[in-house]
């Protein structure tokens, strides 16, 4: 048996409280939704609707209501149909995030647009790192135009990598597309919505706002079953409140309104209590996920989450750094200890650099060991025997050591997370003597070994050839002929 190590950020009168405050601004305030059918369902529930300006009071009723309907567990399955993903309670997963706009290229030194080759080059990584449960739909391709990236991405995710995949849509057409591409790799759409592989992100617009984009967002995921994933982002003093308290209580009132509309849609339906809040810099005008108040914010909402019945989300294990250097260890390393220690249950992040705008491969791998060592210590200490120690001490006083104890052997691996060689743990003598090479130049290295020696599962070639139709067929609509070589 073991102790869990947990943060608590509240103690029960303040979740209370919180989550009474929450309910009560979407009461008095309410939220501008942008949707007309989401609109009509509000109002066809009972909320009050002010149509010229758009805005939704919804009742505490209808808050309590979905609340008792939405799942406190979601399972999210890889392309075999086996469960990797278990979200709920206080089980920690990892996946890199999504949507950056840029790629930080190692040998040029700087950040680029990113390609169909980097994409093809993050997903094949990430299967072949066994720290991260889920892949991403992590950039944002220059090489197709814009109006299809969204489906586009996920369109390479699926061949390049067994795991399931977190995503999101750019445009409201872009769902129907990549819900067939799943359908078809999962079976069909029973098959999906039983067994997902996929969960979407849907971002409300702080303060208090749907658009109609992630508005639909929201419906599409609860009628096809596939999770959807609230993406709030307060913004302490510039969008939100600037206390952090106060920022999370509106985050509750965003996601709370999110959670209506959602379960109205289809009741029962599986949704996530998540964020991408930060704690705003007046002097720079930026937007920190690496500041420790940042983290603070993501551990206490999902804290609330908790409270709510509800699996939870965070953007953290991410850097603001612009290259892969201290900065950017030091940012990760704590936002995925303080995501560990918080239990949320999806964490989206490694990898990332630059206000979540760019994404790293040498990054991804050096944050593959850190999210190695947070899942380590999410196990606790554990008590392996009924003596700890006083028979082992006698044995190995009589031996003069303990390595040739067979508890040693038996608990050597069990206990520790022993790194990839990127982290260096070798003597002066060792480092010199493989070229003094530092982390970054390690992690690059490794990223060239691991990406020429990995061959992710293929799809069925029916599947692919199927989904490749489908992605064709869109691509046309907006003038690209031919899809761009998968090399």
């Amino acid at each position: 048996m073991s102790v869990i190590p947990r943060v608590t950020w509240f103690d029960e009168k303040t979740r209370k409280m919180i989550v009474a405050e929450a309910v009560e601004i979407l009461d008095k305030i309410g939220v501008f939704v942008e949707n007309d059918e989401a609109i009509e369902l509000l109002a066809g529930a009972g909320a009050r609707v002010d149509r010229d300006q758009e805005r939704v009071s919804i009742p505490g009723s209808l808050v309590e209501k979905a609340l008792e309907t939405a799942p406190s567990r979601i399972l999210v399955y890889d392309r075999h149909g086996e469960p990797v993903m278990d979200l709920g309670g206080d089980r920690v997963h990892f996946n890199p995030g999504s949507a950056a706009l840029r790629i930080y290229d190692h040998e040029q030194k700087k950040a680029r647009t990113p390609v169909t080759a980097d994409l093809i080059r993050f997903a094949t990584l990430i299967d072949a790192l066994p720290n991260y449960a889920a892949q991403s739909t992590c950039i944002v391709p220059g090489d197709v135009p814009e109006e299809i990236a969204d489906r586009y991405r996920i369109y390479i995710g699926l061949q390049y990598s067994m795991k399931p995949i977190v995503t999101g849509t750019f445009k409201v057409d872009a769902f129907r597309v990549m819900h067939e591409m799943l359908a078809t790799v999962a079976g069909d759409q029973d098959a999906l919505a039983e067994k997902p592989i996929a969960i979407f992100d849907c971002c409300p617009s702080p303060p208090l706002k749907w658009s109609d984009l992630t508005c639909q967002a929201l419906i599409d995921c609860a009628r096809t079953g596939l999770p959807a994933e609230l993406v709030s982002m307060p913004l302490t003093g510039a969008t939100s409140p600037v206390t952090l308290a106060g920022a999370v209580t509106q985050h509750a009132a965003e996601c709370l309104s999110g959670v209506v509309i959602h379960q109205l849609a289809k009741s029962g339906a599986p949704i996530i209590y998540g964020g991408s809040p930060a704690c705003f810099d007046m002097r720079k005008g930026t937007t920190p996920m690496g500041a420790v108040e940042t983290m603070m914010i993501d551990g206490a909402y999902a804290e609330i989450g908790k409270h709510l019945g509800l699996p939870t989300h965070a953007y953290m294990a991410l850097s603001d750094a612009k290259l892969v250097d201290y900065q950017a260890g030091m940012e990760t390393a704590m936002g995925a200890v303080v995501a560990a220690l918080s239990g949320i249950n999806n964490v989206s992040g490694p990898g990332m650099l630059d206000f979540e705008s760019c994404q790293s491969l040498e990054k991804l791998v050096l944050d593959h060991e850190i999210v190695g060592m947070a899942l380590r210590l999410t196990k606790g200490i554990e008590l392996r025997d009924d003596r700890l120690a006083l028979p082992l001490v006698e044995a190995a006083l009589e031996k003069k050591e303990f390595l040739s104890l067979p508890h040693t052997a038996k608990w050597y691996r069990e206990e520790a997370y022993f790194p990839d060689p990127v982290i260096d743990r070798g003597t002066l003598e060792e480092w010199e003597g493989s070229g003094g090479l530092d982390a970054a130049a390690r992690a690059a290295k490794r990223v060239a070994k691991l990406i020429g020696e990995h061959s992710p599962e293929p799809l069925d070639e029916a599947v692919r050839k199927h989904i490749t139709e489908l992605m064709e067929r869109d691509a046309k609509l907006y003038g690209l002929e031919k899809l761009p070589p998968l090399e």
